[in-house]
């Protein structure tokens, strides 16, 4: 392939280098979460993962990983994803971490060992070098087969054939496009791998951003769709639209939105005078205290 330049003297590639430190990190995050976020994993050798990682893309053109070249570090890293606790998603990957709680509440993709050591990395070798290429790497739209990519599709091809129960999918209602973008981590790699007999449901969650618009839902356009190839699949599909406990999270952040207004419970009546002010900033106040503890709540259970 042709090199491409992205007008940055020097760069060959449009997409960002390595990330700097990266055998300490995929190690140091390996070693992390064996040791403390999920140590019912068992035992893992840290370097050698590393190196079946490394050995995926190194001295290679980095347009021409696949990511069958994954398989070795898959092997070495795979482990049991606990029924009900799968947790696909498009376009809102911060809000899932935040809601999955490291495994905690839901296991996302990046909660699993194989995931978790790669999340927000960066990384590409050189054909005929054995380094690194900290100054560029392609991205998806100069080559499909690049380093990361085949990664996460190799990742997501294994998360999917190893969920079951009941599976959950949080999907963004505001995303540019539609909830369900196809094409697609969910649609090309996820959906089509799922283990039908090991799946008894899917449930389908459609949250708007708290300050963005309204564009897909339950029903209608892009979910719709998604419904409806599940269901052709002969999937039992459920969909909701704002699930209240991801709602509670988003509203966390933003208590002063519309959306996070709590109905007025108060009774008929009152001990004294409250003003329509101090009333808002008591229901914001309830709001972030209820939201608070049950988040801590689910937490512990």
């Amino acid at each position: 392939m042709t090199a491409s330049f992205s007008g940055v003297q020097g760069k060959k590639w449009k997409g960002e280098g390595t990330t700097q430190n990266l055998e300490s990190i995929v190690i140091g995050r390996c070693y992390d979460y064996i040791r403390i976020v999920n140590p019912a994993v068992g035992e893992k050798n840290c370097s050698q993962i590393w190196e079946a990682f490394k050995n995926a893309f190194i001295n290679k053109d980095p347009c021409s990983i696949l990511p069958e070249d994954y398989e070795l570090f898959i092997n070495l890293t795979l482990h049991m994803i606990p029924p009900n606790k799968s947790l696909f998603w498009e376009n809102n990957q911060l809000l899932v971490n935040s809601f999955a709680d490291r495994g905690r509440r839901f296991m996302s993709l990046g909660d699993t060992l194989f995931g978790f050591v790669a999340d927000f990395l960066y990384w590409c070798g050189q054909a005929d070098s054995p380094g690194l290429d900290y100054e560029s790497c392609p991205t998806t739209v100069e080559c499909e087969n690049n380093a990361v990519e085949s990664f996460w599709r190799m990742a997501s091809i294994t998360y999917a054939h190893h969920s079951s129960g009941v599976i959950h999918v949080l999907l963004n209602g505001s995303a540019d496009g539609g909830a369900y973008p196809q094409p697609g981590f969910f649609a090309d790699y996820e959906i089509p791998n799922l283990q039908r007999g090991k799946i008894s449901q899917i449930v389908i969650w459609v949250v708007d951003d708290i300050e963005g618009p309204d564009i897909d839902s339950c029903g209608a356009h892009t979910v719709k769709t998604l419904e409806t190839r599940l269901k052709t699949l002969g999937y039992d599909v459920t969909c909701t639209d704002n699930n209240k406990s991801v709602m509670f999270l988003l509203c966390l952040d933003n208590p002063d939105d519309s959306k996070c207004a709590l109905a007025s419970s108060a009774p008929a009546a009152q001990r004294g005078p409250i003003s329509s002010d101090r009333g808002g900033s008591w229901n914001k106040l309830m709001f972030v205290s209820f939201a608070s503890f049950l988040f801590r709540f689910a937490s512990v259970f």
